[in-house]
């Protein structure tokens, strides 16, 4: 009985502890890798979505271009004594007609239409290509969100260190209160600087989701690491490349043939059609015949197709062109301007790795020991810790930077490329 009545108090116990419940964990975030961000991002965009259906649309057009006329069923009654006395009339048709077209004329129609399918297709794989380099961008911005957050929280565990000895140097005699002072306001700023860190971060997973078509601040964890090989390709190679990946020179390809074909579909039109009919003949009194009539438009006024479509086709043709001139050109710009970026930033990595962080590391290790024997102050100590860590958001900053400028190399050039490794 004793035991009943103790296991009542301590359910009631636990209930006046946990009104609502036991406490629930929060929700587990998901982790994802760059390569599954920009296939999550492929995958579910509704942009890409939408263009993926108008691509399949444009596929129905091209059946719809080489379709055949539908015949027609025709029946023509003649002298009929009264309005709608068909049995009693002296003549009547009944028959079919076809129109045909000039053969060669449906086939281009449907080569038309096709290259306008493939035009669609091109801005789909632009679309893919902007798409990835904007998830790069957003996990890349994340990631440099999380190592300033990093540095951010080191920098307040060290400005807390830093007030901690100098309270103790200060109640010790051996600092002015001033020095307390001071480190209490490095210790705030470094606090302002954590949540401000903390924020970006938030911001930075809000933009990753929206990519992803996730709900804006749903749980989300990344696992990777800034890029820093080095490239295998030369400038004009990658040039090159460029204008044969690039999807706006291929749809500039494609658009060009299409008015090639158009061309040469407004030079058919000369070229007649064909109306075929075949009916039954009943005439009274007269036994029943067939007919057979064949019939085709005459080209009399045959300045229209010149003044028309052939006009339209070569001014859009001789467009094209001066387009992809420009294209061209811009193309080339776009790609030496992010492997020039790609090439400073890869310096900038060297050179920190080699110099900045190892010099920066050991000017504040001996600052830090001057100040602990007492033969430094403090705002040299702050001076000291303020440098290690700029050079370690500095460093940061550039993997960032060479990373976007390699997203940026690979979306002028329109394909991954190939990188040394980095050891």
């Amino acid at each position: 009985m004793k035991a009943m009545i103790s296991l009542v108090f301590s359910v009631l116990w636990i209930f006046c502890l946990f009104p609502n419940g036991p406490i629930q964990s929060p929700p587990a975030r998901e982790t994802f890798t760059l390569e599954q961000c920009i296939g999550l991002a492929l995958e579910q965009n509704p942009l890409l979505q939408s263009s993926h259906l108008l691509y399949q649309a444009s596929l129905a057009r091209i059946h719809q271009a080489k379709a055949f006329a539908q015949p027609n069923l025709g029946f023509d009654s003649d002298l009929q004594p009264r309005l709608f006395d068909f049995k009693r009339s002296d003549e009547s048709y009944f028959g079919l007609s076809q129109s045909l077209d000039f053969p060669g004329k449906r086939s281009l129609r449907g080569r038309v239409a096709t290259q306008e399918s493939l035009e669609i297709q091109a801005d789909t794989e632009l679309l893919k290509l902007d798409i990835t380099y904007q998830v790069k961008r957003a996990f890349y911005g994340l990631l440099l969100a999380q190592q300033i957050l990093k540095y951010a929280e080191q920098d307040l565990e060290l400005s807390r260190d830093y007030l901690q000895k100098a309270e103790i140097k200060h109640e010790a005699g051996d600092v002015a209160r001033v020095e307390v002072l001071r480190a209490r306001v490095e210790t705030a700023k470094a606090e302002n600087s954590v949540r401000a860190a903390v924020n970006e971060v938030r911001l930075g997973r809000a933009r990753l989701n929206f990519l992803l078509a996730r709900k804006k601040y749903e749980p989300l964890e990344i696992a990777g690491e800034f890029q820093r090989d080095s490239l295998r390709i030369s400038l004009d190679e990658l040039k090159q490349k460029a204008l044969s990946f690039r999807p706006e020179v291929k749809r500039l390809g494609f658009s060009l043939e299409k008015e090639n074909l158009r061309k040469t579909l407004g030079q058919l039109s000369y070229l007649p059609d064909f109306s075929l009919g075949l009916s039954r003949h009943r005439l009274s009194g007269v036994a029943t015949s067939w007919d057979f009539t064949l019939s085709f438009p005459i080209p009399l006024f045959f300045w229209q197709p010149q003044k028309g479509v052939i006009a339209e086709a070569r001014a859009n043709l001789e467009a094209l062109r001066r387009e992809k001139e420009h294209l061209s050109n811009a193309i080339g710009l776009e790609v030496e301007e992010a492997y020039a970026n790609a090439l400073m930033a890869r310096n900038q990595i060297e050179l920190f790795e080699k110099e900045i962080l190892a010099q920066a590391e050991e000017a504040y290790n001996m600052f830090l020991f001057s100040f602990q024997e007492g033969e430094i102050g403090g705002l040299e100590l702050v001076e000291a810790r303020r440098t290690l860590i700029e050079a370690r958001k500095s460093y940061a900053d550039t993997l960032h930077n060479f990373s976007l400028a390699l997203a940026a190399l690979e979306k002028s050039v329109g394909q991954k490329l190939e990188v040394d490794s980095h050891d």
